[in-house]
């Protein structure tokens, strides 16, 4: 069977390099922007998930309701304010969304970029509506805004495939509760964790986190990072925190909250003790045993007590 067509140009866009050296400077320059704070509150840390697609409900709703108005008589000056209730709530959509992109892999950003350049003429074709909607000229500006309205089809298309296709922003570690069976997983000795150092280890397959700090407590957490999937293990810890190496998410160690983005999600965490010289995880948020918290009450009531809870037994790489 043949491949859908537009599938097809959607997979060969992904792959297509020409535009790289314009993605990697326009990136640069999304990326150095002093917008401080800012950019997490663009990234949508505060609400769990991208902001984005939120802020563009806005003037897609707005000039949906223009172009409906535009094809009943004597809605004009309805049609006129809605598109530019649409053209005001596009910047700060737009902002969100650049700098989300400016946080992808280059399949991905790819694509991204025709999405942003289909919204923009989007928005250029719009303006153009308003300005002859205003100037009384109402044909044209019927003709400027339907233009529009399939420009942001485009776009809307575009951002779904980056969206579900690509995942691009999807939290990466959402299945590792449905995944890690429940109970205590014995991850290795304690030995085999130099302290302050990221290591990695595996329990039913999904990789995990692990790091030992100077004073004994030992930290679990998963190990893909949740913004795009990237090796925790090999960040950098530093003040309780390990620092994604790909893109620069933050997460604390104690407990996987992401302190800064572009991650907008946290990472899932792990309760660990020590029994008989051996660190043991289990996912956090489980039912029926006794919390050991972070690894050093149970070192410290000596190596040779042992739980009665259930044991499972991860792989070491």
């Amino acid at each position: 069977m043949r491949q859908n067509r537009v599938l097809w140009l959607l997979d060969r866009l992904e792959r297509e390099p020409r535009a790289d050296a314009v993605i990697d400077t326009l990136r640069k320059g999304v990326r150095a922007l002093p917008l401080g704070r800012g950019r997490d509150l663009l990234h949508g840390r505060w609400l769990g998930h991208p902001v984005h697609p939120l802020l563009v409900q806005v003037p897609i709703g707005s000039w949906l309701s223009a172009a409906v108005l535009d094809l009943r008589p004597g809605r004009s000056r309805e049609s006129r304010l809605l598109v530019g209730v649409g053209l005001g709530a596009a910047a700060p959509a737009a902002a969100a969304g650049w700098v989300d992109w400016a946080e992808l892999h280059h399949r991905q950003q790819r694509v991204g970029l025709v999405h942003a350049l289909s919204n923009t003429a989007a928005v250029g074709l719009y303006a153009a509506s308003l300005v002859c909607r205003v100037k009384g000229r109402e044909a044209a500006g019927r003709a400027y805004g339907f233009l529009g309205l399939t420009a942001v089809g485009l776009g809307g298309m575009l951002g779904g495939h980056l969206a579900y296709r690509q995942a691009s922003g999807a939290n990466h570690a959402e299945e590792v509760p449905n995944v890690v069976s429940e109970g205590w997983h014995r991850i290795g000795t304690v030995g085999e964790f130099p302290a302050g150092e990221p290591v990695r280890r595996s329990v039913d397959d999904v990789p995990v986190l692990v790091v030992r700090e100077t004073g004994g407590a030992i930290h679990a957490l998963a190990e893909r990072c949740s913004h795009l999937a990237g090796p925790l293990s090999e960040g950098t810890v530093a003040d309780g925190c390990v620092r994604c190496p790909w893109h620069g998410s933050v997460f604390r160690l104690s407990d996987g909250w992401n302190v800064r983005g572009p991650a907008t999600a946290p990472q899932p965490s792990f309760e660990t003790r020590i029994i008989d010289g051996h660190v043991e995880v289990r996912l956090r948020h489980q039912d029926g045993d006794e919390h050991f918290g972070n690894g050093r009450e149970m070192a410290a009531q000596g190596t040779g007590t042992r739980s009665g809870a259930a044991h499972g037994h991860g792989d070491s790489d």
